[in-house]
């Protein structure tokens, strides 16, 4: 039996985030964004620069291997459907970082560039 999946959607791995991590393209800019916090939950930097724009992403991508994801809430979406072009994402993202907690608040910017959604920027709220 397959683990839950990090990004909270109650499904299996495989079923959900496990997906687009083998390469089957995010429907939606939600779906992208459950799929890249599920790679930071599993220190899967590559699919992270991945699905990243490249105008905006980092040329050195490294993850805090202290810092640990522990749940994940979507605020609200505009946009990001199987037909748009662009879309964005609110959410909230608990991490644990050695003994402290802490909360990411973000209202991430998605655009849809070759048919694929990419994770374009982020405000933190």
């Amino acid at each position: 039996m397959s683990r839950r999946c990090p990004c909270g959607t109650g499904l299996t791995y495989d079923e959900c985030c496990g997906r687009a991590h083998a390469g089957t393209p995010a429907a939606t800019a939600e779906a992208l964004m459950r799929s890249r916090y599920s790679a930071f939950a599993l220190g899967d930097v590559d699919y992270v620069s991945r699905t990243w724009h490249p105008d905006t992403r980092p040329t050195d991508l490294v993850l805090d291997a202290d810092q640990r994801w522990t749940l994940l809430e979507i605020v609200a979406t505009e946009g990001g459907g199987p037909f748009h072009a662009k879309g964005a994402v609110e959410f909230r993202a608990h991490y644990r970082h050695n003994r402290d907690r802490g909360v990411l608040h973000e209202r991430s910017r998605f655009v849809r560039d070759g048919g694929l959604w990419l994770y374009l920027d982020g405000v933190i709220a």
